[in-house]
């Protein structure tokens, strides 16, 4: 049986060598001289002492119809390039037959060199069409650079900054976008450049313009991720459609109940025994895009209006600062108008 058991594992491993030689031919490899391919060790016993190098992470995010051999043939690809897996979620929806995956892996003694992701990108790429996948590659080498877009209300933007200042939240924010100028000295303060696109106008013609102008902005500075931090404008469907997939809204969770100004002093008019807030991400229907995270606080009768926006605030602060985090570190995955978020 020991002797099966080892045969098995060296012809996979031959296998996995033959698809490694075939995707480095069709793939092209950069500052790299040729590479060989040896086959690793198969006894565990035999170990070589050497120094690790730094590790360089990168994340794995996978979605397909759910079907036997998914996990194995991901982690038995990983395997065969050299990386090495430190965390692996999963979950399926037995409603839709979807099977959704997370894996990180640090991909520093990568067979093919670290820089030469191209090669196993290539080789994944070629997994996802036998298993009808979608997927992607985030490497934390490649910092997300955000835009935080804003209004008059500060709450929301000042947790953002502190978190950052902090090393809570793994980005760049190398600009924040408002149609108001009055966040500018937070942004000064945070040594964040300020950039005022107004609306001069309540028309379709200015709104164009301003969205162009913002469009712009973010083409600059190489923007990856759109926040709105209690940004007080819509946007119109092609500026929707274009960052639906990478903009997250925050609100509170009247909506539908209570829509329109004021939604607490109406909440608190109807007596509410619960206000909450929700962030997702936004598309061309108001407050509809896929929910990222959502959460709750109870209300009694002594609370008055002001009790209840320095709750519903506190609430939006945390919860945005959720979904960001939850964004950037590559844990979720939107499926239709839904989400499911692999967190913490």
């Amino acid at each position: 049986m020991a002797l099966i058991t080892y045969m098995r594992s060296f012809y996979l491993r031959l296998h996995v060598q033959a698809q490694l030689e075939a995707a480095v031919k069709t793939a092209q490899v950069v500052d790299t001289p040729p590479v060989t391919f040896p086959v690793k060790a198969v006894a565990e016993h035999q170990t070589v002492a050497h120094a690790h190098p730094k590790p360089q992470l990168a994340s794995l995010l996978i979605q397909c119809p759910d079907q036997k051999g998914v996990v194995a043939a991901l982690a038995q690809l990983l395997y065969g390039f050299g990386c090495n897996i430190l965390e692996s979620d999963q979950y399926t929806d037995q409603t839709t037959g979807t099977y959704f995956q997370r894996i990180r892996f640090d991909y520093s003694e990568c067979l093919v060199g670290p820089t030469n992701t191209q090669v196993l990108e290539h080789a994944v790429g070629e997994l996802a069409m036998r298993y009808e996948m979608e997927w992607r590659i985030y490497y934390d080498n490649k910092v997300k650079r955000v835009a935080i877009l804003v209004s008059k209300l500060d709450h929301c933007l000042y947790d953002l900054l502190i978190r950052l200042k902090a090393g809570e939240l793994s980005c760049q924010v190398p600009v924040i976008i408002s149609n108001h100028p009055d966040l500018a000295p937070i942004a000064q303060q945070f040594g964040v450049a300020f950039r005022h696109l107004p609306l001069p106008r309540a028309d379709a013609e200015s709104k164009l313009q301003q969205e162009a102008a913002i469009e712009q902005l973010l083409e600059e500075l190489d923007i990856d991720l759109l926040v709105l931090a209690r940004y007080m404008q819509i946007f119109s469907q092609d500026f929707c459609a274009r960052h639906a997939d990478h903009t997250i809204n925050i609100h509170h969770s009247f909506l539908p109940a209570f829509e329109g100004a004021k939604p607490y002093h109406k909440a608190h008019e109807r007596g509410v025994k619960i206000i909450g807030a929700t962030a997702h991400f936004a598309t061309a229907e108001l407050d509809a895009g896929p929910i990222i995270e959502q959460d709750v606080t109870r209300i009694t009768h002594r609370d008055s209006v002001k009790d209840m926006l320095r709750k519903g605030r506190d609430l939006e602060r945390l919860v945005l600062a959720r979904a960001v985090r939850w964004v950037l570190e590559d844990r979720v995955l939107v499926h239709g108008n839904k989400t499911v978020v692999f967190n913490d």
